[in-house]
C-alpha cells in the first residue's frame, strides 16, 4: 500500500543536529562516550561530543539528574530559522553553547524542547576511517592488499535520527510537519487509521536524498525519549564499535541486525544514564519525489537478519 508524497509549506531543515542530556555521572558518560567512538570535550561544565562530520557536537550533556533535555535541528539558512521560529512566536537568540549561532526554543504538543538552529561555527572535518576494497562474492576489487584497521575506526560520523514516544501521533505528526516541514517516509498502521502505531519521518531537501528517518514518532500515549541513532564509517566500524562496547562491559539493548524500513544495520546500547544510543550504518536514502508508504507493525519492527525488535 502506498500513500501520497506530504505537501510541505517550506523547506527549512537541513538536519538533525544533536541530543542533549542531564546525566548524574559527567565522568562516566563521558567515558562511555569515547568508548562509543566520538571526539569529547569538557566546557564550563557541558560535555560536547562530535563525530568526524564537520559538526561542532552533536551530543551534549550536563549534570544534573538524568533526564532528556531537548532535540536540536539545523535550518537551512537563518531566515528559514526565523520563519520556523515565527510559527511559534519565539524568540531567536544567540546560543550559548561553545560554537556561537542563533536558535530558537520550540516545544511540541508534548511540551518536549525542540531547539532550531542555525549558523553555528564548523570545526574541519575529521578524516573517517577507511578500509581497502571490498571482495564480494561476484566482485573482486583488493588485489595484492591486506585489511588492516586502527584503534580509532570505530568513529562515530554525526548524529542520524532521533526516536521519541508521543501522546496523540495525529496532533505531534501535524505540528512537526507544519513547523519542521518533514515528510513520511512509512507510516505504521495501528488499531485504526487515527491511531497508527507511528511513523517514520524524513527532512524534506527537494531533490536532494536524506536519511530515511530523521524522526520516528511512536504512539504511546506518553511523551519520551526512546533513542538516538549516529552513523559510522561502515559496517567493520559498527562490528569493530560492538567489540570495543562489549568488552567494556557496557549494557547490549539490541543488535547486530537489518532493519527491514530504512535497510540500517544497527546495533544498540545503553549510557550509563540508562538512555539508547545506537550505530548504524547503510541506510536507505530518500527524496521528495520517493513519496510515502505504509506498513504493519510486524514488517516495521522487523529485520532483514539479525536480531529484531519484534
Amino acid at each position: 500500500m502506498t500513500a501520497t508524497s506530504d505537501a510541505a509549506p517550506h523547506r527549512g531543515i537541513a538536519d538533525i543536529l544533536y541530543v542533549r542530556f542531564q546525566v548524574e555521572d559527567l565522568q562516566s558518560q563521558a567515558q562511555f562516550l569515547r568508548d562509543f567512538g566520538f571526539f569529547v570535550e569538557q566546557v564550563d561544565g557541558l560535555l560536547l561530543a562530535r563525530g568526524t562530520d564537520a559538526n561542532r557536537y552533536c551530543y551534549v550533556a550536563e549534570q544534573g539528574p538524568n533526564k532528556f533535555v531537548e532535540v536540536g535541528f539545523e535550518a537551512l539558512s537563518r531566515a528559514h530559522l526565523e520563519q520556523i521560529a515565527a510559527m511559534e512566536d519565539a524568540p531567536v537568540e544567540a546560543l550559548e553553547l561553545p560554537g556561537g549561532g542563533a536558535g530558537a526554543l520550540l516545544h511540541d504538543p508534548d511540551g518536549t524542547p525542540v531547539r532550531v538552529v542555525h549558523g553555528i561555527d564548523q570545526p574541519q572535518p575529521i578524516e573517517p576511517p577507511s578500509r581497502p576494497p571490498l571482495n564480494s562474492g561476484g566482485q573482486r576489487h583488493r588485489f595484492g592488499e591486506r585489511v588492516t584497521f586502527s584503534s580509532g575506526d570505530a568513529s562515530v560520523k554525526r548524529l542520524g535520527h532521533c526516536v521519541l514516544y508521543v501522546k496523540d501521533f495525529r496532533t505531534s505528526e501535524a505540528w512537526y510537519k507544519s513547523r519542521l516541514s518533514m515528510l513520511t517516509s512509512d507510516e505504521i498502521t495501528g488499531e485504526s487509521e487515527d491511531k497508527p502505531t507511528g511513523a517514520f519521518l524524513r527532512c524534506n531537501r527537494g531533490e536532494v536524498y536524506v536519511d530515511h528517518h530523521t524522526l520516528f514518532l511512536i504512539n504511546a500515549g506518553r511523551s519520551g525519549f526512546n533513542h538516538a541513532a549516529y552513523e559510522v564509517a561502515d559496517w567493520d566500524s559498527l562490528l569493530m564499535g560492538h567489540d570495543v562496547l562489549k568488552k567494556q562491559g557496557y549494557e547490549h539493548a539490541m543488535g547486530i541486525g537489518k532493519h527491514l524500513l530504512g535497510s540500517q544495520v544497527f546495533d544498540y546500547w545503553q549510557d550509563p544514564a540508562g538512555f539508547t544510543l545506537e550505530h548504524f550504518t547503510d541506510g536507505d536514502l530518500f527524496n521528495e519525489a520517493n513519496g510515502s508508504a505504509v506498513a504493519t507493525p510486524e514488517v516495521a519492527f522487523s529485520s532483514h537478519w539479525g536480531a529484531g525488535v519484534g
